[in-house]
């Protein structure tokens, strides 16, 4: 894929290439497959925690909005990453609508992920939304394979291609960083990469969600704080759909190959791509 230029917009392509993939809730999903005897309790529970996280689109989208003033192409790509991410944790609450009704979650348990993040660098936020897209390609994939009941399984292999893409343009966006902000980009996304790449050294469940962003309202200021049951992604990760080593380092090796692309190197390894942070700061 070429380079963009410093004054090429991004959005008019991706919205035309996220139209002609974008699926649809009542065709595309075999609602008929259902089959209830492949539904435990444990799992519809979970079903629920993740529709509630989805909603939290909502205030990172107005997080990237004022953020990102100064960049109305990025800001009309929100329109489009809003709307899918909101359809995902739609589709999850049409799921317990058709089949646990019992369990939608209310209107106050979405609200309460609806809270005010603190300003952050938008280059950072850029770096830590894509590698976050990568992680939720990775965790739905895994959750996929974990539940045993059809429409469930193909609903979290649905949205996995979706956060899949969702990376792919924020991708784009940091192509384009590098053109307008050079080292300043480079510095950013290598320290994030850091971090995001080396989920295995820490026992935080590393995604936006799970991150903390609002300093007044510490310790609740995480996504996941303000859900009906705070421990749960933990849970849900280490003893439920069982998000090992093997599952981390495959999200770590796609985070290390597409810095190696972007930057015209070659990391094996976060210990690589640290390295070639400090040389940036030398």
């Amino acid at each position: 894929m070429r380079t963009p230029q410093a004054s090429e917009m991004l959005y008019p392509e991706l919205f035309r290439a996220f139209e002609r993939v974008r699926w649809d809730l009542e065709r595309d999903i075999q609602w008929t497959a259902f089959d209830p005897k492949r539904l435990s309790e444990e799992q519809a529970q979970t079903i629920k925690m993740n529709a509630i996280t989805e909603w939290a689109a909502l205030p990172a989208t107005e997080m990237f909005l004022r953020d990102n003033r100064h960049d109305s192409d990025f800001s009309a790509f929100m329109s489009i990453w809003f709307y899918e991410e909101q359809k995902h944790s739609l589709v999850l609450m049409e799921y317990l609508r058709r089949f646990r009704p019992e369990l939608l979650p209310s209107e106050e348990e979405l609200h309460a992920v609806r809270f005010e993040f603190d300003p952050a660098p938008a280059l950072e936020t850029l770096m830590l939304h894509f590698c976050g897209e990568i992680r939720l390609n990775h965790w739905y994939r895994c959750a996929a394979e974990w539940h045993t009941e059809p429409v469930i399984r193909q609903i979290y292999e649905t949205i996995a291609k979706d956060e899949a893409r969702h990376g792919g343009a924020y991708l784009r966006y940091m192509k384009k960083a590098l053109v307008t902000t050079g080292d300043a980009a480079r510095n950013a996304f290598a320290k994030i990469g850091v971090l995001m790449a080396s989920a295995r050294r820490t026992s935080q469940a590393l995604h936006p969600t799970n991150l903390h962003v609002n300093q007044a309202l510490f310790p609740n200021d995480t996504v996941q704080s303000r859900t009906p049951a705070p421990g749960w992604l933990e849970r849900w990760l280490d003893q439920q759909i069982r998000f090992d080593a093997v599952w981390e380092g495959r999200v770590a090796e796609r985070i290390l190959h597409n810095l190696s692309l972007l930057f015209d190197q070659t990391f094996s390894s976060v210990q690589e791509l640290n390295r070639y942070r400090k040389s940036l700061t030398a």
